[in-house]
């Protein structure tokens, strides 16, 4: 017994000697060291769980409890959904933050007031608080932390919030004075850790339904709506019998919704499904924006890699698409140009990426293959190669710049169609930008 407790003393001790010397590394860090840092803690390695956060939270004063907030969850059109609500608060003069993950330009993007990513020295800041409270975080955890910390401070009025991953367990469901619970598009992805099952998946997903006055869901599957059901006796849905869709297309999207019009910059018909969440959010959340408001809102949100269209001759559309929910939403745009289509693809190994793959290649005459650069769980350029080629002649890419021309060349005036993973739509946008303009 004495053994043991000296082992557990020494344990101890070297924990805290371990978090001592973290706070001390944390004073003077610069926004690079911030940024290696956080991405060392890593997002799996501990156990799935509330009580870290929570503790963090607690000793940082709680600040999820200083402002109200719309919580997202689902498998596709979060982003999207969170992007549209945030834009229409902002334009109905609301203090808004936006919680967002992952990122495709910046990894400040992850935190927004009003359009702005939180500032490189601010980043840093909340970075440090959160260090001072030795606790032991995911890197999610400590990015929620940092985030609610900086929402609060700055006195939002409003925050949208996206879950990382779930529902039930994420970090983000430590918010307590929440508007409205919005379930998106339910299917499978990180099935390993939700289930792999739709039903399974949705019950984590609900788990950020607890006693909110409003809940919005986009339109489901029926087993999907079964499960919803039994957590939220009473929610709100699109009616899509008062939709009427004018036009989708490369040059804009317009419909009519409860005989009001609406237009969108965003392109895809799944954007039309996403944009009526938002606007059933809005509505059951009970803020009384106006019509006008939301209208100018939704027109003029932007969301990169969503149907992202980086030149329009030759077009070049940018996607993140990396699941079969997502591959179907990119199917039907793809379906326009199918058979002249090339596309330029990335993916990691763990995904679903073969029901990927037959779903968008099925539209293409050719294909690049290219492993996800600075990303382990990227499938290999080869294999990859070997996997597309079921469907399409498909070469390899040593690089993102060495793939973008490649892609274009087998291309020559016709689409080239870019997807796969975010990992891939956040590092290889700015290279595709530069090589169109």
């Amino acid at each position: 017994m004495f053994s043991f407790c000296v082992r557990y003393y020494n344990v101890q001790k070297a924990l805290n000697n371990t978090l001592d010397n973290l706070v001390k590394r944390s004073v003077g860090m610069n926004y690079s060291e911030t940024l290696s840092y956080i991405h060392s803690l890593g997002n799996f390695k501990r156990p799935a769980g509330l009580n870290r956060i929570t503790a963090a939270l607690e000793k940082l004063n709680n600040p999820q409890n200083s402002f109200e907030a719309i919580h997202i969850a689902g498998t596709n059109g979060k982003g999207s959904v969170s992007a549209m609500l945030a834009k229409i608060f902002e334009t109905a003069v609301f203090k808004t933050g936006l919680y967002i993950s992952p990122y495709i330009i910046d990894f400040r993007e992850r935190i927004q007031i009003n359009g702005e990513f939180i500032g490189k020295e601010e980043l840093t800041v909340y970075a440090d608080r959160v260090i001072k409270t030795k606790i032991d975080l995911s890197e999610f955890e400590f990015i929620t932390a940092a985030a609610f910390s900086y929402f609060a401070d700055k006195k939002c009025d409003i925050v949208i919030a996206e879950t990382g991953l779930g529902g039930r367990l994420d970090a983000t469901n430590t918010l307590e004075r929440v508007r409205a619970a919005v379930i998106t598009k339910i299917g499978v992805d990180h099935a390993a850790i939700l289930g792999d099952t739709a039903e399974k998946i949705a019950a984590e997903k609900c788990g950020i339904i607890k006693n909110f006055p409003a809940v919005v869901s986009a339109n489901q599957k029926s087993e999907v709506l079964g499960i919803i059901k039994k957590y939220a006796a009473n929610y709100t849905s699109p009616d899509i019998s008062r939709l009427k869709v004018i036009r989708c297309d490369g040059k804009g999207t317009e419909y009519i919704y409860k005989d009001k019009e609406y237009s969108l910059s965003l392109c895809g018909k799944y954007q039309i499904e996403n944009s009526l969440t938002a606007i059933e959010a809005v509505a059951a959340s009970g803020f009384n924006i106006p019509y006008e408001t939301v209208k100018k809102a939704l027109a003029e949100t932007f969301f990169p890699a969503r149907a992202e269209i980086i030149c329009k001759s030759p077009l070049t559309v940018l996607d993140g698409a990396h699941n079969p929910d997502g591959a179907e939403a990119l199917s039907e745009i793809m379906e326009k140009y199918s058979g002249n289509i090339t596309a330029l693809i990335g993916v990691m190994r763990d995904k679903d990426y073969k029901i990927l793959l037959e779903k968008t290649l099925k539209h293409c005459k050719s294909a690049v293959a290219v492993t996800v650069e600075n990303m382990p769980r990227s499938l290999e350029k080869q294999e990859l190669a070997a996997a597309a080629g079921r469907y399409c002649p498909c070469v390899t890419a040593e690089n993102y710049d060495i793939a973008i021309e490649k892609s274009r060349f087998l291309a020559g005036e016709g689409p080239v169609f870019v997807f796969g993973s975010l990992y891939l739509a956040g590092g290889i946008r700015e290279k595709l930008k530069k090589f169109y303009n």
